[in-house]
């Protein structure tokens, strides 16, 4: 196997680090994207002619562009870089707002618009997505971050249909609950009153309570499957990672299609006579 050339967001903590670290220990290189280089130097130090560290706020465009251009020869680009800001959509602040959809969507955005045109050019790289169970499920108290989890799954999955007819493969990742400090790497939200005893504050109450008792996700075993999934020829476009995420979306999808069926003859009964409508699929 030939090695590789991996650029990974978020590469400090976590899944991203583990991730990193699953990399490495199969010869391959790897580019840590990190806000705090410091953060690396362990790693760095076991590593020294494999990892590469750089300096980059995911949120700012210009800096993507800029490390894109020194990495041209990526062949594999990790959109891993996330956060939650928790609460009640009322009690979220512009700047929340703001920050929810810069990092969790506009940021693998622009790494992906980056670092696209160098793979095309030479037909070959893989774009990993790692968004969540929340970007195919919503919870209460989660509204930004689901707008930006689903809003990437989109992206993501119409990018993938233009890029795959130049060797381009994708895969989105959605993990459930990991457990590497899964309360600690929460913001939350000013309480306001009428969410403090409804869905919303107990949702807060039992995250903060047992978070990190439930949380049940293995990064270390969640970057190995990661790994294995990257090196099929033919990966799948969605792996769901953890048994939580598994039985929340079976049970979603489930209670959509129940839903979409229902609808079937209301669906067909808008419609002109005699026109199929339009399904570019």
């Amino acid at each position: 196997m030939s090695s590789q050339k991996w650029f990974i967001t978020g590469a400090s903590g976590g899944l991203g680090l583990a991730l990193a670290e699953k990399v490495l220990a199969e010869g391959h290189r790897v580019v840590a994207a990190v806000r705090r280089v410091a953060a690396l130097d362990t790693l760095k130090q076991s590593w020294p002619d494999q990892l590469e560290v750089e300096p980059v706020d995911v949120t700012r465009p210009e800096q993507v562009q800029a490390v894109a251009a020194r990495h041209t020869d990526a062949d594999v680009v990790v959109n891993n870089a996330g956060g939650a800001v928790i609460g009640a959509m009322e009690e979220l602040s512009e700047a929340d707002i703001q920050q929810q959809i810069a990092l969790n969507l506009l940021a693998p955005i622009h790494v992906t618009r980056a670092f696209l045109p160098a793979m095309r050019a030479r037909k070959h790289g893989t774009f990993i997505h790692v968004t969540s169970v929340g970007g195919r499920a919503a919870f209460p108290s989660g509204s930004m971050y689901h707008a930006a989890k689903y809003g990437l799954e989109g992206f993501a999955e119409a990018v993938s249909l233009e890029v795959a007819e130049f060797g381009i493969k994708t895969l989105i990742i959605e993990p459930g609950s990991i457990k590497t400090g899964f309360v600690a790497n929460i913001r939350w939200t000013d309480e306001l009153a009428d969410y403090k005893d409804g869905v919303v504050g107990k949702l807060r109450q039992q995250i903060k309570e047992v978070g990190d008792e439930y949380a049940s996700g293995d990064p270390v075993k969640m970057a190995g499957a990661i790994y294995e999934v990257s090196q099929l020829a033919q990966p799948p476009l969605r792996t769901v990672l953890g048994g939580d995420a598994y039985a929340v979306l079976e049970a979603g999808y489930t209670r959509s299609l129940a839903a979409l069926q229902a609808q079937k003859d209301l669906a067909n009964a808008v419609m002109f006579e005699g026109k199929a409508g339009f399904n570019p699929q």
